[in-house]
């Protein structure tokens, strides 16, 4: 009786937590017009911009929906922006990406650094930043077993974290 309660009160919380319409106010804004941050925010609206209830499932999967409050709470704009547009492309576009990145050229990765808001001077280097720890993301053991989405999430990990930590500059986000 104590598990069937202790189930029940559990999903309770969590649909609590995930169906309330979380929202952050900003000191010019009213209180509601925020992003929501399961919805919005995170890796989740990135892959399923369009999809409300994928794009919330994604993130409680994921991290319990930590990456996407943090996001919402500390740089609502990049919810639903460019950032997003990004993942959705290399998401639909993988096969192309990855083989380009191994090529170190294409119209995919130039269209896919042009959303990302990269000057166009910038994009050989960027590309030749990544592409080693592209290769040992494809290179690893389970790779072949992963799902695309999967690859997808990985493969937009490092693109932002070297573009975030080396080409700021260059790509406006």
């Amino acid at each position: 009786m104590d598990i069937v309660k202790n189930t029940v009160t559990t999903i309770s919380l969590l649909s609590l937590i995930l169906f309330s319409p979380l929202t952050l106010a900003e000191d010019d804004q009213q209180v509601g017009s925020g992003p929501n941050p399961f919805s919005d925010c995170g890796i989740g609206a990135a892959l399923f911009p369009t999809t409300h209830w994928a794009a919330v499932t994604s993130n409680v999967i994921w991290d319990v929906g930590t990456t996407a409050v943090t996001s919402a709470t500390a740089s609502p704009e990049t919810c639903n922006g460019k950032r997003a547009k990004v993942a959705h492309f290399i998401n639909d576009m993988y096969d192309n990406v990855i083989e380009e990145t191994a090529h170190g050229q294409g119209e995919h990765l130039v269209s896919m650094l042009e959303i990302y808001g990269c000057n166009t001077a910038s994009h050989d280097e960027v590309v030749s930043a990544i592409r080693p720890q592209v290769a040992h993301m494809i290179t690893s053991d389970g790779y072949a077993q992963r799902s695309r989405l999967d690859k997808a999430e990985n493969y937009y990990q490092i693109l932002t974290n070297r573009v975030d930590s080396d080409f700021a500059q260059a790509c406006t986000s």
